[in-house]
């Protein structure tokens, strides 16, 4: 532990470092991948970050005087941004609604009538404000790291498994320091400032010496330049060859889907699949993501069991089978979550699919793309 003299110089170098790491990460963000949803979120939580970093140095704050508080307003909600981008960055059919940013507003406005009025005042408000924005800053935070965790394992991107999950762990981990210290109504200085400060100064220089390296196209994946299949959650972009192993492989995983049908077996893994198919858990990720084109085991096994129950839908003879039944039997857990699949791949909703259907013949079950058309979805 550095001398308590030393404190303060080691907090405003750090401070400062920090800040002009996380300006130019959102820099470089916007200018390579300003197109990418979750480029442009994680700019804009680099900003709110390095603002909070700037201005929540006591030293620094009593130096700016009032200029502080609109500073360090944006910071109010960046935990909410923090969410979404980790949202943007594992759902890949995530898309933004005005409800977010008018709730982004709304905490941006919350932290500035705080600062600004019930601060100076110095009402009794102002403790509660203060807790309840620290509050719903630890909440955020804990939700990204959910996020992160809960869709990490079905992932087929390596390099975004392997790196986003840092990103947005440590992100959270340090957004929730920060909140901690707000519930107990602590202004980041002394060590826990210094430890705030260094553990964000830490992962902006990872991020930025990550994107320097490779241009973000690598490391955080967010371009989006292949076209995805809507009904399919496949990716199209330029052939990559493989080897005569490869192609067995996936003839192999061809025949265990669309012949032995096991994408019916209920809460099948990617883990379990792999075992079934003798293969590394991490070739089976790399076969499905880079020859066939998916970004998540979610959209490939979907892909069969849609096709299942649109054929069983159409089928005259299941006319009297229950909808429920026919999800069940495709290998869909429950109801919800067919139907919300159903629809978003059909545009209709089952019953609505059946009745269209009428005794049209049923749809063949889908055959894999030839790995030779489709490549990296990265």
């Amino acid at each position: 532990m550095p001398p308590a003299s030393l404190l303060p110089a080691l907090d405003l170098l750090l401070r400062g470092g920090g800040c002009a790491l996380l300006l130019l990460l959102a820099a470089l963000l916007l200018r390579d991948e300003g197109r990418s949803l979750a480029a442009r979120l994680g700019a804009l939580f680099a900003v709110g970050a390095a603002a909070y970093d700037l201005c929540a140095s006591p030293a620094l704050h009593a130096a700016f005087g009032w200029i502080a508080i609109p500073i360090l307003a944006p910071a109010s909600g960046n935990s909410l941004v923090l969410w979404l981008f980790a949202r943007a960055l594992f759902e890949d059919k995530f898309r933004l609604h005005p409800w977010h940013w008018g709730l982004w507003l709304a905490l941006v406005g919350a932290g500035l009538f705080n600062g600004l009025i019930l601060q100076p005042e110095h009402l009794p408000a102002a403790g509660t404000v203060s807790r309840l924005l620290a509050a719903q800053a630890a909440i955020f935070a804990a939700l990204a790291a959910a996020q992160t965790a809960g869709s990490w394992r079905g992932d087929l991107v390596e390099p975004r498994r392997r790196l986003r999950l840092f990103i947005v762990t440590a992100a959270a981990g340090h957004t929730i320091v920060v909140a901690l210290a707000g519930i107990m109504e602590r202004r980041a200085g002394g060590a826990e400032g210094l430890l705030s400060a260094c553990l964000l100064a830490a992962v902006a220089a990872i991020v930025a010496w990550s994107l320097l390296r490779s241009s973000g196209e690598d490391v955080l994946l967010l371009a989006e330049t292949a076209v995805k299949q809507p009904a399919t959650g496949r990716v199209a972009s330029a052939a990559r060859p493989f080897g005569p192993a490869d192609e067995a492989a996936i003839a192999a995983l061809e025949r265990a889907m669309a012949v032995d049908r096991l994408y019916r077996e209920e809460g099948l893994s990617i883990g379990r699949l792999a075992q079934l198919q003798r293969l590394p858990e991490y070739k089976l990720r790399r076969l499905i993501n880079q020859h066939l084109g998916y970004r998540n085991f979610a959209d490939f096994l979907n892909g069969y069991r849609l096709a299942d129950a649109r054929a069983a839908l159409a089928d005259p003879s299941q006319e009297a089978v229950p909808i429920l039944t026919i999800a069940l039997d495709a290998g869909f857990s429950s109801l919800g979550p067919f139907n919300r699949a159903f629809k978003a791949a059909t545009g209709m909703t089952p019953s609505e699919y059946r009745r269209s259907r009428g005794s049209v013949a049923a749809p063949p079950l889908p055959i894999p793309i030839p790995a030779g058309r489709i490549s990296n979805s990265a």
